[in-house]
């Protein structure tokens, strides 16, 4: 089977065909290794992937072994509980008609629910001391254990060596595992951080001015500040009191830039700001020590831009994705809103998912940017510019070209930025449901796979940037600028949603997708209808689309219809199903629509996917606000036996919900109705 996948990767260049024989290689090895005497108890394969693809394909070379007495910092990562279980509460947690709608954890009550157990977190420190490895960091959710030890102790651990390879698209070398990690240890981990220096992170890639950009803000030479945001895509009373915002870093900064920001556009920061090392790295930043702290001081302006009044911003800096997401999970006070404007490539696309589905229990959003490379594809992937920005669990923000009305004025026109990335995910991360009906009304959307962008704002070359301890620019852009500003949008409508409902809005997609869809888009976001991204990629549309989602925000009106108790919308229920029916017989469902947020728009009802012989009816045939209709099932004598699904959906506008009633048709002259989800 694989020998065929191997041969028609080869010979028609298929990637997919490529990919799984090449992860069937990685595992074979992991299995093998696992066999092997040396282990004196049971190996424990885990549940990520660890080996890159380039070290298999030979496509990077092998160099050499790192030396075994070389020292290496590692996190060991075990998995969440009870994931079925929690998949259901987040669906509840962020749906309207729920009793729990945006009813979320704290960080005790996520580990005592769907953390590691002590007993299985013990066991894993007991191992890591067992195999000469020191314990240097744990963390209270139960997920990371920190260590540090001599590659021959690690690979004598894990059972795996640990290569040096020529990167294939660097001029650098890298590290990496030669097979994948099976320890001795009956608590099977999730994943291993630190196993190898593939890709590096980097920030969203910052474009310069080409001097074509029209400049209409506020500062120097016309470029835009973080307050000429504000008032493009806000302009009210709200600051951001009392909320606090956090940004993922993977180098420090030297906040004298921001105080030179601030000192030459005659304004000044008031808001306390924390630059916390999660795993040891230096805080600090200086171009004379040759780092570079241009995206930290970029996010730190436009978030406090957006929201001058947030009560602190905190700057978690680290070396590892694993080490900085957990210290947002574990936060105390946490950071409601969040953002990232770096990318970086693990070896498997699932790593960061407990941190991201921690962030949405907790009531907790990631805004990611896009990137500044156009479509998504394959190559940008593997170049480390795009994820984790097509994961489900984010909310992943485009890039635009504004112009305002003036300096420190009101939003006049935008169009696409030709950079900003967007597309299907190349991770084949599923389409979550949430995004299920705006896909459907998107021809370059994927029915299957994660599209994105979910938003977008302002990423073209005119923004003003002090850093690096040098003269400060007034030409730089990229969808470095967007997420923050995102973050701080959010901080805005967190402090209206605490004020008027005692509860922030948490992870916002479903509040998103179901806004668009419904009738008061228009009025709620700037839809992008003009413009493309570079070289052939995707184009806007109305609506929807792939370059800027569902678009920018427009003002006070998408954070009143956030912030409210739920997103005007509906549900609609089957009840009873699976209805059992013999041939020539009927049966009835009903059908109920549950309704939140005002909405009392006209809902039709419909039904696809029976059988023939098989007529639906439904009576009424709309409902109007909260109601029922009763769905008549007539079944023919010659329809076959067997068991259909009836997708039943209702329609108001541009939104729809559905539901599914099952039909088991039989032969016997009895029919017997019974109920089930």
């Amino acid at each position: 089977m694989m020998k065929k996948l191997y041969d028609r990767a080869v010979a028609a260049g298929e990637e997919g065909a490529m990919r799984k024989f090449l992860l069937w290689l990685a595992l074979t090895s992991a299995l093998e290794m696992a066999q092997k005497p040396v282990a004196p108890a049971q190996a424990s394969p885990l549940f990520t992937r660890h080996v890159r693809e380039a070290t298999l394909d030979g496509r990077a070379p092998l160099v050499g072994r790192l030396p075994a007495s070389q020292p290496m910092r590692l996190i060991l990562i075990l998995p969440l509980r009870n994931h079925e279980v929690l998949n259901r509460f987040l669906d509840e947690l962020y749906d309207p008609a729920s009793p729990t709608f945006r009813h979320f954890l704290s960080v005790q009550e996520f580990t005592a629910n769907y953390g590691p157990t002590q007993h299985d977190y013990d066991a894993v420190i007991r191992f890591a001391e067992k195999n000469g490895l020191k314990v240097v960091s744990t963390s209270r959710n139960r997920l990371n254990i920190g260590v540090t030890g001599s590659v021959g102790a690690i690979e004598q651990a894990l059972h795996l060596g640990i290569n040096v390879y020529q990167h294939p698209t660097e001029n650098r070398t890298f590290y990496a595992p030669d097979r994948e990690p099976t320890p001795d240890l009956a608590v099977r981990l999730w994943h291993i951080s630190g196993l190898d220096n593939y890709s590096l992170p980097r920030p969203a890639l910052v474009r310069r001015n080409a001097g074509t950009n029209t400049k209409t803000g506020s500062g120097p030479d016309g470029s835009f500040l973080g307050s000429d945001m504000r008032a493009a895509y806000y302009g009210g009373a709200l600051t951001g009191s009392g909320q606090s915002l956090g940004l993922l870093e993977f180098k420090g900064t030297d906040l004298a830039d921001l105080d030179t920001y601030y000192a030459n556009v005659g304004q000044t920061n008031n808001v306390p700001i924390t630059v916390l090392s999660t795993d040891g790295t230096s805080t600090t930043c200086l171009k004379s020590e040759n780092c570079l702290d241009v995206e930290q001081t970029i996010d730190m302006t436009q978030a406090l831009g957006m929201a001058p009044g947030l009560a602190s911003l905190v700057m978690y800096v680290g070396s590892s994705d694993a080490a900085i997401l957990n210290a947002m999970a574990t936060a105390a006070p946490l950071n409601a809103q969040l953002s990232s404007s770096w990318s970086w490539f693990p070896a498997d696309p699932d790593t960061d998912n407990p941190y991201f589905e921690e962030f949405e229990a907790q009531g907790q959003n990631l805004f990611q940017a896009a990137g500044d490379k156009g479509e998504w594809t394959a190559t940008v992937l593997d170049e480390g510019s795009l994820y984790p920005s097509d994961d489900v669990y984010i909310t992943s923000v485009g890039g635009t070209d504004l112009v305002t009305e003036g300096g420190a004025g009101p939003w006049s026109s935008e169009t696409a930025w030709i950079y900003g990335g967007g597309g299907i995910s190349p991770d084949e991360f599923t389409i979550p449901s949430w995004q299920t009906a705006a896909a459907s009304g998107c021809s370059d959307c994927s029915q299957s796979y994660r599209n994105g962008p979910d938003v977008a704002a302002d990423a073209d070359s005119n923004f003003y940037v002090c850093a690096n301890q040098s003269p400060c620019t007034s030409n730089l852009g990229g969808t470095s600028f967007a997420a923050p500003m995102w973050a701080g949008y959010l901080a805005l409508v967190n402090q209206q949603a605490v004020a008027s409902n005692g509860q922030a809005v948490g992870f916002i997609n479903p509040s998103l997708y179901a806004i668009g869809l419904g009738s008061s888009y228009d009025s709620d976001f700037h839809d992008i209808t003009s413009g493309c991204q570079k070289d052939g990629g995707f184009c806007t549309t109305v609506g929807f689309d792939l370059v800027t989602g569902w678009g920018s925000p427009n003002g006070s009106a998408l954070i009143d219809a956030l912030a409210s108790p739920a997103p005007p919308g509906f549900s609609i229920y089957a009840s009873p199903h699976p209805a059992i029916v013999a041939q020539g017989s009927s049966a009835q469902s009903v059908i109920t629509t549950t309704v939140v947020g005002g909405f009392d728009s006209p809902i039709t009802l419909a039904a696809t996917g029976q059988p023939a012989g098989v007529t639906v009816n439904f009576n009424p045939g709309s409902i109007t606000g909260a109601g029922t209709s009763t769905m008549a099932i007539a079944v023919a004598s010659s329809t076959p036996t067997g068991t259909y699904g009836i997708s039943v959906s209702g329609s108001s506008g541009n939104t729809i919900q559905t539901t599914t009633v099952w039909l088991t048709v039989e032969i016997q002259p009895h029919i017997h109705i019974g109920h089930s989800e």
